[in-house]
């Protein structure tokens, strides 16, 4: 879809424009010049004591012609950026209410494009705003529908009841510990993640490397009396190494990593269940960690073979009840909704199948058509749901949830996910994940440990937030963890000004 934008010229609005235009054609071209367009998109600005955007659609097959017109006060005496902020804005929203006039098709999400929407509503409600304020200023400067305003306002009391003292954990911080290596590597995943058959002495150079940014980081919190409220293991699948590795990497955090026993939640996510073994859950058992992720993705064996993951449904099964029988007593489970050839009816019995087992917490995501994921470079090869049947399934997951006491807890979104939807994690009340809910609302730093971990450090009062990245690949992060060690030293002291 070619859209001819006419009447701005500005080229920071070219990127949000061509963001909006995505979430309503599969493949769009947004210009600002003229080329055999499909569609030429007609702005008039005006920029004075207010702001006025009249918008009209002309589409190559339709006689018709679509209007909007949108007006916001333009705050006298607001700075440049600022300014600049409200005016595009206000050209976003027309170009998104012209856009669903002419498609039908209504964006629940409005114009937010961003990936952490409920951060945005935990900011109003602590500068004071009542929730009804919040609320109608949400749908007002992003045109987000009242059912997704309600999901986050869900998601955002049950956080602060898991976590009660959310907003005054910036001088704690917690950590992300990457393995990189999986038994396969799937066919949406853009994680560093290496199949492991073959690599062992990439993966001895990389445990090596590891346990030296455990050891210290690890020192310089015991030295600077800074706590740790959440320890993560992901990748990757962590359980990929063997038990004998696990059990040298826990004891290293042990030794390494302050008040290990008053941390609040270590997870290990065991992730793929041909990688499960009694051996390793003995070590976790060991080392008292009992929060794991055992993911079915599906329970379609086609689906699975599909995307390129080797473990069967009934492994799947076998493992959760193994899990259980070696108190493993807070399991998550992930399922995709959208992954090829499934449709409404494989995602009811995947529904049927959860049922039976019930987990503590169960993340429901869209597939996402990541840049560099074998999917998306051969889209073809994989016939996905359209829209409709995408949004349907999302229903079917919202209300089967429901009917089985879990509570919203988390939500993000990404760039070109199915149907412009979410992921969202529930949990029974007392379950929720922690971390997935400090990562989320950025409220204090996550130090990443590991090959493609990524660091991010939130200033204590300012909030504002540096990212730091280990390199993705294991010979990169071999040949340079003392340096990337050093890197996030100086960081973290700057921050904490110690």
């Amino acid at each position: 879809m070619k859209i001819y934008v006419k009447g701005l010229e500005d080229e920071r609005f070219l990127r949000p424009l061509q963001l909006i235009s995505d979430l309503f054609f599969e493949e769009s071209d947004v210009s600002f010049t003229p080329n055999q367009e499909d569609l030429q998109i007609t702005f008039t600005l005006t920029v004075n004591e207010q702001i006025s955007a009249h918008i009209s659609l002309e589409a190559r097959d339709d006689d018709k012609v679509y209007t909007e017109e949108l007006s916001k006060p333009n705050l006298i005496g607001l700075a440049e950026k600022e300014q600049f902020k409200q005016v595009k804005n206000v050209v976003l929203r027309a170009f998104l209410a012209v856009l669903q006039e002419y498609t039908n098709i209504v964006q629940k999400w409005g114009v937010l494009t961003g990936i952490r929407p409920t951060k945005l509503l935990h900011m109003k409600l602590q500068a004071g705003k009542t929730k009804k304020e919040a609320h109608q200023e949400l749908k007002e400067q992003y045109l987000i529908t009242d059912d997704k305003i309600q999901l986050m306002q869900d998601i955002v009391d049950r956080q602060l009841a898991a976590v009660p003292d959310l907003h005054e954990l910036a001088n704690e911080v917690s950590i992300y510990i990457g393995i990189p290596f999986c038994p396969t590597k799937c066919a949406y995943c853009t994680f560093p993640a290496y199949a492991i058959n073959g690599r062992q002495g990439s993966v001895n150079s990389f445990l090596g490397g590891l346990h030296y940014e455990m050891r210290e980081i690890g020192k310089w919190l015991k030295e600077h009396n800074i706590k740790i409220t959440t320890v993560y293991y992901g990748g990757g699948t962590p359980t990929s190494i063997t038990a004998e590795e696990m059990d040298m990497l826990y004891e290293e955090m042990y030794e390494s990593f302050p008040n290990v026993k008053n941390i609040r939640e270590i997870t290990v996510e065991a992730g793929r269940p041909d990688t499960i073994t009694a051996d390793k859950l003995k070590v976790l058992q060991k080392w008292n960690i009992d929060r794991i992720s055992v993911n079915p993705q599906s329970y379609t064996q086609e689906t699975l073979k599909a995307i390129g993951r080797h473990h069967t449904v009934e492994e799947t099964i076998e493992k959760f009840h193994l899990s259980r029988e070696m108190n493993m007593n807070n399991i998550n489970m992930d399922l995709i909704i959208g992954l090829p050839n499934e449709g409404v009816t494989e995602f009811a019995h995947t529904l049927k199948e959860s049922k039976k087992l019930l987990p503590e917490s169960l993340t429901v995501h869209t597939l996402s058509f990541k840049r560099a994921s074998e999917m998306t470079q051969n889209k073809r090869k994989y016939k996905v749901a359209d829209r409709y049947e995408i949004s349907k399934m999302m229903d079917m997951a919202t209300e089967w949830t429901k009917e089985n006491g879990y509570k919203p807890y988390y939500l993000y979104r990404q760039k070109n996910i199915l149907g412009n939807l979410e992921n969202v994690g529930y949990a029974f009340p007392g379950q929720e994940s922690i971390y997935n809910i400090m990562i989320m609302e950025e409220k204090q730093t996550i130090i990443g440990l590991g090959c493609g971990a990524s660091s991010k450090f939130v200033h204590p009062k300012t909030g504002v937030i540096t990212r730091f990245a280990n390199p993705k690949d294991p010979k990169s992060y071999n040949d340079g963890f003392k340096h990337y060690t050093e890197e996030k030293i100086k960081l973290l002291t700057d921050l904490f000004n110690v």
